[in-house]
């Protein structure tokens, strides 16, 4: 089904502030105080406001996470670590075509591919959903063999490894920064108004992107290195939700509670 963006997209090129959030350890981190803080906020504020996750986590997650544990809606998902990008409408999560068909053309069904050519590889666990244009694995990285990398490039993909734990699988070029950056331009908001919040490698791509960004109190060592010399990137001190808070007061793009 496609969607028509003037008719259908919500109109985010009004709001005054959009947050571009990941959610393990940046959104859904830090206390329950300072999530709860976050929430009332976003929703006390949702004309002027509006949120997309940007997430590893894929469609089903997220409709459980909001419709069963109060945790807001987002309006627009950048999910699967970059190769979904989608509209939320009614509690259903609908992928936008337009944007999707790049990402479908460079995986070119290479699930299969993938899953023989890294079968029996070291330190990898092939997890059980089937996502669309990814393969993902557990990694262990005491017994991670380096083959894998090599494998992964010569079938023409990307990997990418993070918190020292997951190992992606991602058609070349793909990853939460392209697919955000592609997203905000195809609905016409002002990249300065727009905030990347991340915690760890796989959020690298969307702190590097060139919008404003917070990498949040307790994030992972190595993507705090990667950004360190970024001016655009606001290191927080607060932990997830708190950093989130603190780098939009810093920098200046929305009132804070």
């Amino acid at each position: 089904m496609s969607l028509d963006a003037a008719a259908d997209l919500p109109a985010m090129n009004r709001r005054r502030f959009v947050l571009a959030t990941d959610l393990d350890g940046t959104f859904l981190g830090g206390s329950d105080e300072d999530r709860r803080r976050l929430y009332d906020w976003i929703e006390r504020n949702r004309p002027s406001i509006g949120l997309v996750f940007v997430t590893g986590r894929d469609p089903r997650f997220i409709r459980q996470l909001c419709g069963e544990t109060g945790v807001p809606w987002p309006e627009l998902v950048v999910g699967d670590v970059g190769t979904t990008i989608a509209r939320v409408r009614n509690g259903e999560i609908h992928p936008i075509p337009e944007l999707e068909e790049d990402i479908a053309s460079r995986w070119n069904d290479s699930g299969e591919r993938v899953r023989a050519a890294l079968d029996g590889v070291g330190g990898l666990t092939l997890q059980p959903t089937d996502f669309r244009y990814r393969v993902s694995y557990d990694m262990d990285p005491a017994a991670f063999d380096d083959r894998a990398l090599t494998i992964v490039e010569d079938l023409g993909l990307d990997h990418l490894r993070s918190d020292n734990r997951y190992f992606d699988v991602l058609p070349r070029g793909v990853s939460k920064g392209p697919s955000l950056r592609r997203l905000v331009r195809h609905l016409g908001v002002a990249e300065d108004r727009v905030l990347a919040a991340g915690d760890t490698l796989n959020d690298l791509s969307m702190l590097q992107c060139g919008l404003p960004a917070v990498a949040v109190g307790g994030s992972e060592p190595a993507l705090l290195d990667q950004v360190a010399h970024l001016p655009h990137v606001h290191a927080a001190r607060g932990v997830g939700a708190a950093g989130i808070l603190e780098a939009v007061r810093v920098l200046d793009l929305h009132d804070t509670p």
